[in-house]
């Protein structure tokens, strides 16, 4: 298991931060590298982002880093698999993930075990990880049983479905958010015009992005914003007083997860276009 720390970031201290810094602060790379368990620990609201690429089955073991006996003893956790059919077992019970099912595991669950049903042809596990007060039962989703939400234009470039996963309307967690958005063929933007939600971070995953492709991801003030350049399976850490929005050299798919104060989906704080700078 490699485990990396990033800390928070005051947003007017984020404005005079290049790229190389807006990348060892923000951007996570190389997820799924095989046979392994990669996470990175962020301080801003102590979420963990991890990618299992398992060769053999592996566990999820708990570094001091986590301070608990086990991983979940007091987390939730989210997975959503982007690669080949796999399993995690949860204390003896397996959930068999195809390509874009999910998972919801509660507080408690003490083995968690990743496997690829072929380990030449491995499941890509995505997941994010969050404090959690109480426990709420494990609940598989697939793509289907997922909340849809139809937004976008295509004038504007932006049709998509957003897929809650991790949603109070799917499943019951404490604080954790999840969901996988789609964008539709000539649709390149998310999120724009974006929002910001002071009360939730978020943790943008994009994947499905051509070889030959990048997206941008756009964050920062809305008066003071900034870009990475991301490639298929990275990540950005998102902070709450930050706009989260994206447009890519194609289509593209991305999971975000949320957690912080609440689990309203809406409460978030429109920017009008006229103030992005």
């Amino acid at each position: 298991m490699k485990l990396d720390i990033r800390h928070g970031v005051n947003p007017f201290d984020f404005r005079s931060y290049d790229t190389g810094r807006l990348r060892n602060d923000f951007l996570i790379t190389r997820l799924f590298v095989p046979g392994e368990i990669r996470m990175t620990y962020s301080h801003i609201d102590r979420i963990i982002t991890g990618g299992a690429c398992p060769t053999i089955p592996l566990p999820l073991e708990c570094g001091r880093e986590i301070g608990t006996e086990f991983f979940l003893q007091r987390r939730e956790m989210g997975i959503i698999n982007v690669g080949a059919t796999g399993t995690v077992i949860a204390d003896g019970e397996r959930f068999v993930l195809k390509k874009m099912d999910g998972l919801y595991l509660g507080a408690g669950n003490k083995n968690i075990v990743f496997e690829s049903e072929n380990n030449d042809d491995h499941a890509h596990f995505y997941f994010s990880s969050a404090p959690a007060h109480t426990s709420h039962p494990n609940c598989y989703i697939d793509i289907e049983k997922a909340k849809k939400v139809k937004m976008g234009e295509p004038e504007k470039a932006n049709v998509r479905t957003i897929n809650q996963y991790v949603h109070p309307e799917v499943c019951s967690t404490c604080q954790l958010m999840m969901g996988l958005t789609q964008l539709e063929n000539g649709s390149v933007w998310n999120t724009m015009p974006c929002h910001t939600h002071e009360r939730r971070m978020e943790v943008y995953f994009y994947f499905d992005i051509p070889q030959d492709g990048v997206t941008f991801h756009i964050f920062g003030q809305p008066e003071e914003t900034r870009h990475i350049v991301v490639r298929n399976e990275e990540a950005v850490i998102n902070p709450s007083w930050s706009i989260h929005s994206a447009a890519g050299t194609s289509s593209y798919s991305f999971i975000w997860s949320m957690v912080g104060e609440n689990q309203e989906f809406t409460d978030m704080d429109h920017v009008p276009m006229s103030v992005m700078k």
